[in-house]
Formats: C-alpha cells, structure tokens, sequence
C-alpha cells in the first residue's frame, strides 16, 4: 500500500520533541530540523509546517496530551466535508495531519488592528450548528481557534468536541463583538493589554456569573482600557 505523500515529513518531524506538564502550561519543543518550521504552541500540543509539504500542518502532541490526539482524529472523522474546518489527512503516534489554513487568529486580528467583518461570527455559529447536527458538543471557540480566512471564518482545534458542557466562550466573545468591539474595531491592541483583559476575563468567569452579570462587569472592565 502506498504511503501518503505526507510522511515525507515524518523523519524530521520526528527529529523534533514537544514536551508538555501537569499544569496547564504551553508546551516547549526540544530541537530542530530543516525545512520544519512552528506556527502554533498550545499547552497540549505545537503546530508546524514543512517547506517541501506546504499544503499540510502537522499538529504534534505532547505524551502528556495523546488522548487528545485521539479525540480530535474522532472528531475530524465526522466532520469531513464541512467547510469550516481544516481537511484531516491522516496521523501518525502523536501527530495530526490537517491541511495548512492561511490566515489571522482573531486574537492576532486585534494585535494588528485587521478589522474582523461580521459574516466570521456568522460563520462560527454555523460551524456551531452543523457540529450539533451530527451529534457533537462544539466547544472551546475562542480567539485563538478561529482565523479570518479571504473575508470568512475557519475553526481550528476541535478536540474537545466530544467533551459534555457548555463553557460560554464563543457565547461571551459574541457579546464582545458587538458591544465591545466597536470602538476598537481597527485599533491595534498591545498583547499586553490583551493578556491582561483575559486575566480579568478569566476572573469573572470563574465566579460563573449569569451572562447578564458578566456582561455588566466585562463591560466595565473594557471601559477601563478602552476610554
């Protein structure tokens, strides 16, 4: 049987560690290798690209997050042929192969004031909707798993997607979007700051405020930076 182009990345991906630990944290990567390039670094698993192979993204994950990997490969499985996620091609011990997806996270949207059109957040909720339909839990949406794609919205990271509950991300940034946004729409916002409203955020949502409370609160810790 003919192996996949892709494993012609696979010796130097391998030459390549991501470690992780208990506490959350973002991953490191230990060594290097040619033409092997990282693009991403969550506290589960590190994201890379390899120059001969440029339409695939090799999400590599940490011993510590193989579960994980599991998950999401059972997840992409069902959503093949939805157009708001990345392709899913294959995957070895603790790599994910999914096609490379061009584009700003919303979360480097706002550092570079790249103004996000609305028809991202409609996209987002019919990602949303088309992941219910087939009997998954679409959650943990949040700046950093979404890219502003020619104009529309594309989802990264869905492996939690078999996981129960609601946490209220994608919910809260909505509100965001349209009460917050705004007056921001535009601005470059400094990591910083950026780093310290999602402190504060984090905060708020820990107390499991109802959303009218929160909103009240957020909106008054947005005020705050963004007079």
């Amino acid at each position: 049987m003919k192996q996949p182009d892709w494993f012609q990345a696979e010796a130097a991906l391998q030459q390549i560690q991501v470690i992780g630990s208990d506490r959350n944290e973002l991953v490191n990567i230990i060594g290097e290798a040619a033409g092997v390039n990282c693009i991403g670094i969550g506290t589960d698993a590190a994201v890379f690209t390899y120059d001969q192979l440029p339409q695939y993204a090799f999400k590599m994950y940490s011993d510590h997050a193989l579960d994980k990997l599991n998950n999401e490969k059972q997840v992409y499985a069902q959503l093949q042929g939805l157009p708001y996620f990345p392709t899913y091609y294959g995957s070895g011990r603790n790599i994910l192969v999914i096609s490379y997806e061009p584009g700003d996270t919303l979360l480097e949207c706002l550092e570079k004031g790249i103004p996000v059109p609305e028809q991202v957040m409609l996209d987002v909720d019919a990602a949303r909707e088309a992941v219910r339909r087939i009997g998954l839990n679409p959650r943990d949406i949040h700046l950093k798993n979404v890219l502003l794609q020619n104009g529309r919205g594309k989802v990264l990271d869905v492996s939690e997607y078999i996981q129960e509950g609601d946490d209220h991300r994608w919910d809260h940034l909505v509100w965001a979007y349209h009460n917050i946004y705004p007056r921001i729409k535009g601005t470059p916002i400094s990591p910083r700051m950026l780093q310290t409203i999602k402190w504060a955020y984090n905060q708020l949502d820990q107390a499991n405020l109802k959303m009218e409370d929160l909103s009240k609160k957020a909106n008054r810790l947005f005020s705050r930076f963004l007079k």
